[in-house]
């Protein structure tokens, strides 16, 4: 039986890695994360999955859509085995990005773990709540 694709969302904060950077780079592996629930959400990404791209402090919104291209593996910017990272690449800017006040707002996106648990950096999303999302952005895949 054929396993169905997860979604995910990221968090960078724009002055430090911006949609329009990873744009511009084409794909870049998501590293530097240093909590286990988040290294866990790393290690079940699976190629193909699809993932929201998350502006933080500033800006406060989701502005697009990555694929996941592989497995994950050891962070190459640490020595501790511990850290994962996964390879990213961009897939789609959404059409009008989706602030988090709307996604507060939204009744649909009530338990999302980006206003449950706002601090964790990678997360999982339901499917429902990743099409909702991209409703809201008007944006198509």
């Amino acid at each position: 039986m054929a396993r169905g694709r997860s979604h995910w969302l990221v968090k960078s904060e724009p002055l430090k890695y911006s949609w329009d950077q990873f744009v511009r780079d084409g794909e870049t592996y998501w590293d530097g994360v240093r909590n286990y629930a988040a290294r866990n959400n790393l290690r079940a990404m699976k190629k193909g999955d699809l993932v929201l791209y998350y502006h933080s402090n500033e800006g406060r919104e989701v502005v697009g859509v990555a694929r996941v291209k592989g497995e994950s593996y050891p962070d190459p910017t640490t020595g501790d085995e511990r850290w994962l990272v996964v390879d990213l690449s961009p897939l789609k800017p959404l059409a009008q990005p989706v602030a988090l006040a709307q996604i507060k707002a939204d009744p649909r996106l009530a338990e999302i773990a980006l206003v449950k648990q706002p601090r964790l950096s990678v997360m999982p999303v339901t499917k429902a709540a990743f099409d909702r999302i991209l409703s809201l952005g008007r944006t198509k895949l």
